[in-house]
């Protein structure tokens, strides 16, 4: 069964139906018109922006797509990220609009809140207003922000108060049908001393489904705060996939996060972490597999706005075909942010002469005590080490996939999440090839 579609496109006729069939209070209202009114005054971007310099949209079209009004009924795919978890709560949306969200009574009684964004709106509203009013997504910065910020609708809200340990991951799934529209927010909001886990991936109902995801993704980590934070993009093959990603990490707080980006046509993700306390740390994991003709594009950004803080990031590509990755790195330091320790590295492994791997890194460093550098390779598959499996028994595509493995196992080490690792791993090893 298909969706039942809203208005054609996102015209003011979409929007208004959108805002008329949802309860929300004033002052949310207020935000979405604001970003409504800015998305029509943006155009898409070209290849004339720097940034999108390198990611050709001009086969995009916006008006092909309408965000779904009605339920779909379909079978949920395969959630990775949860087999053989022990789960706190979950949550899921289909096409943006809320199917289902469980939360455990001992972690509902210790003041969690863990549920769909439309939900937790309605029932905890004043508790969020502060967190969403701080706009870590810019919702002016381009035509795609303002889109979500307008009309973000389904997603995920994790809220932990001060000095709360939840041992348990937390779950959420977004699934898209296909051509539907998936405008998901999540929303992350860990108090003083709090610490949580939460694994998050997005689905499409089949492979080779197509459609829209224009989504963002908002982290709050304060003071003395531990968030780890998985994000699995799975979309299907003909999704264009759109994202603005924030981390806010305060004093002495820290943040693991972890991508793994497989699916979508082509993917542009800006993905920032802005260290804002002294002694902060942030660690970025990111582990990308590309095949056919996919264009997935990332941009990091690590912005040191405090002393004594420390940024590691780490982003791995393994390319198939004509796919092509583009990595885009920026470590940024404050005039303040003096002790300063970052680093970040972008490694390929070309799997055909055909793909095409673009590494940009760079610096802007405004204090004079600090500690940055990066570092990026590229290079193929060694037929020597080839050779060397398939003499101990090993076909030729077992012994590639034990080498993409490997390469990617840098990545793995870093995930305590045994479960997420095996998840990442057998995901990437389904869609290696023989050379």
């Amino acid at each position: 069964m298909s969706s039942t579609l809203a208005p054609a496109g996102f015209s003011q006729e979409t929007f208004d139906a959108f805002l008329a069939a949802r309860d929300e209070p004033g002052w949310l209202n207020d935000l979405r018109a604001s970003a409504w009114a800015r998305f029509n005054e943006l155009s898409l971007p070209t290849n004339k922006d720097e940034e999108w310099m390198r990611t050709d949209i001009r086969l995009f079209k916006l008006g092909r797509y309408s965000p779904a009004s009605e339920l779909s009924e379909i079978e949920s795919p395969r959630a990775l990220l949860a087999e053989g978890v022990d789960l706190g709560g979950s949550c899921s949306s289909v096409d943006g609009l809320s199917v289902e969200s469980e939360l455990s009574a001992e972690l509902a009684d210790r003041g969690i809140v863990f549920g769909s964004f439309d939900k937790v709106i309605s029932e905890h509203g004043d508790l969020l207003r502060p967190y969403i009013e701080r706009k870590l997504v810019d919702p002016h910065y381009d035509k795609f922000s303002a889109l979500n910020a307008a009309m973000f609708s389904g997603g995920t809200v994790l809220y932990v108060p001060k000095k709360t340990r939840v041992e348990q991951p937390l779950h959420s799934l977004s699934t898209m049908t296909d051509g539907g529209v998936d405008l998901t927010k999540t929303l992350v909001i860990l108090e003083e001393g709090a610490e949580a886990t939460l694994l998050s991936e997005t689905a499409s109902t089949s492979t080779e489904a197509g459609g829209l995801h224009c989504g963002s993704i908002e982290l709050i980590v304060e003071k003395d705060a531990r968030l780890r934070y998985v994000n699995l993009q799975n979309w299907g093959s003909g999704v264009w996939h759109f994202a603005h990603q924030m981390g806010h990490v305060a004093q002495s707080a820290g943040l693991q996060w972890t991508i793994g980006a497989l699916g979508s046509r082509l993917a542009k993700v800006n993905q920032h972490v802005a260290l804002t306390g002294k002694d902060a740390e942030a660690q970025v994991n990111g582990v990308m597999f590309t095949q056919g003709k996919q264009h997935l594009c990332y941009n990091t950004h690590q912005h040191h706005q405090a002393e004594f803080c420390t940024s590691d990031l780490l982003y791995k590509a393994a390319l198939q075909d004509v796919s092509r990755t583009v990595w885009r790195g920026m470590i940024k330091v404050d005039e303040g942010a003096q002790r300063t320790n970052a680093y970040q590295r972008n490694d390929n492994l070309m799997l055909a002469t055909t793909a095409r791997a673009d590494s940009i890194p760079g610096l802007e460093i405004e204090a004079d005590d600090v500690r940055c550098t990066h570092g990026s390779t590229s290079g193929r598959v060694d037929d020597q080490q080839l050779f060397y499996a398939m003499t101990r028994g090993y076909t030729r595509q077992e012994a590639v996939r034990m080498i993409v493995t490997g390469f990617f196992q840098q990545v793995f080490d870093r995930i305590t999440i045994e479960s997420v690792r095996e998840a990442l791993g057998e995901a990437i090893g389904q869609r290696v090839r023989d050379l």
